[in-house]
């Protein structure tokens, strides 16, 4: 593989839209179970807020070297703060519209000794003010960007996600997605499509042979008009399809501890590599080899420019 690009990538321009979320983890010792209940008791030693969704793809792109504008909607709440002050510190320049009837998306995790004991998800989906703003936030910021990648996570932020890929087509600056559900014509037009396995099946069917897979991805490829369709297929690596054929990369990951944010990792690999011009099929070996790195380290995390360029940490 070719030397990283770091260089370039520094003056790649990255726009990232979707739904923002603050991922919070309290880290604790469990001693006991409780007498009120045949639950764990975690007594809490340490906890962190990282940023998480759309706002971990920006802060992937930005400890990639990457400049990157993030635009999505928060509450006026504490986790909102929490957001907006990370991403700052982050390097993210943060256009968030505020929805005052909203609750930031949170998802709070509790852990002992390393292990996920529970996830508590606090979710809303945003105003139509609030979209409204999101729109005007895409027009304004358009025409200073080389790409733009919608980070869907079904909280609400996309749901205008047609109108939104249409203003990138008009101003004719590509658009990655990382999609959800099953109904992919909202995607129509976009430059990319990056489901995973189960996302994919979601969206075609569950197929039986490599053979089938390609029959029916080229057929969905050419059905949404996109330039490329990438499946992340966890341990079987990723297979891209565009209108040169099938390209196949395998897995690079060494030990799996943790697949939570490795998806925004991809994504955000996959944004400054074309932003600044690479082949699909470089950009998806560098997109691998980043989303490798990211499951072997736990929560929500970035992979830096340096890590992917291997010097030693």
């Amino acid at each position: 593989m070719k030397p990283f690009p770091a260089e370039a990538i520094s003056h790649s321009r990255v726009l990232v839209v979707g739904d923002v979320m603050l991922d919070r983890y309290w880290f604790g010792e469990v001693e006991r179970i409780s007498p009120e209940a045949p639950v764990p008791v975690v007594r809490v030693a340490r906890r962190e807020d990282r940023l998480g969704g759309a706002a971990n793809v920006a802060r992937n792109v930005a400890a990639l070297g990457g400049q990157v504008t993030l635009v999505g909607v928060l509450g006026a709440d504490e986790a909102g703060d929490s957001i907006r002050r990370l991403s700052a510190e982050a390097g993210i320049h943060a256009d968030l519209i505020a929805d005052p009837s909203l609750h930031t998306t949170l998802k709070m995790r509790v852990l002992g000794r390393q292990q996920q004991l529970l996830r508590v998800d606090f979710e809303q989906h945003p105003e139509q003010a609030a979209l409204d703003g999101v729109e005007a936030a895409l027009a304004r910021h358009l025409a200073n960007h080389d790409i733009v990648v919608l980070s869907d996570y079904a909280k609400g932020v996309l749901t205008r996600v047609e109108s939104l890929l249409a203003m990138a087509r008009h101003a004719g600056i590509p658009v990655l997605v990382d999609p959800k559900g099953d109904d992919y014509t909202r995607y129509r037009g976009a430059a990319l499509v990056t489901p995973n396995r189960s996302e994919m099946q979601q969206a075609v069917g569950r197929w039986n042979s490599e053979a089938e897979l390609t029959d029916r991805a080229q057929r969905l490829r050419a059905d949404l008009d996109l330039e490329a369709l990438l499946v992340t297929r966890s341990e079987q690596g990723m297979t891209l399809f565009t209108d040169t054929g099938r390209d196949h990369i395998d897995a690079q990951a060494h030990e799996v501890f943790d697949v939570s944010g490795a998806g925004d990792t991809v994504l955000a690999t996959l944004a400054v590599s074309r932003a600044i011009g690479l082949p699909w099929a470089e950009a998806m070996g560098w997109a691998n080899k980043a989303g490798g790195i990211a499951v072997g380290k736990l929560g929500t995390s970035v992979v830096t420019a340096a890590e992917l360029a291997g010097e030693p940490s």
